[in-house]
């Protein structure tokens, strides 16, 4: 969440998240549904498909982070927001 609040977003998690939905971010009329998985742990179809049908009814931006240790964060978007 640092990393998005660094950028200017105003960040939000979901408690206990057992949503498709980690991070709810705001910026500048802009959307951000984050799911977030650490090390091993994956994102599973059905959970992606879950995560892009929210953003489609925020008309938001949809992306996966993935911190894989040291450091290391891969995003990868799943919608891009219209």
């Amino acid at each position: 969440m640092e990393i998005l609040r660094t950028e200017g977003w105003v960040v939000a998690r979901s408690a206990g998240s057992h949503s498709p939905v980690d991070i709810f971010a705001a910026k500048l009329g802009a959307t951000l549904l984050v799911q977030v998985k650490n090390g091993k742990a994956r994102v599973k179809a059905e959970e992606a498909k879950e995560l892009v049908k929210w953003a489609e009814a925020f008309n938001a931006d949809a992306e996966i982070w993935h911190f894989k240790g040291r450091g290391h964060l891969e995003k990868r978007r799943l919608r891009a927001r219209k």
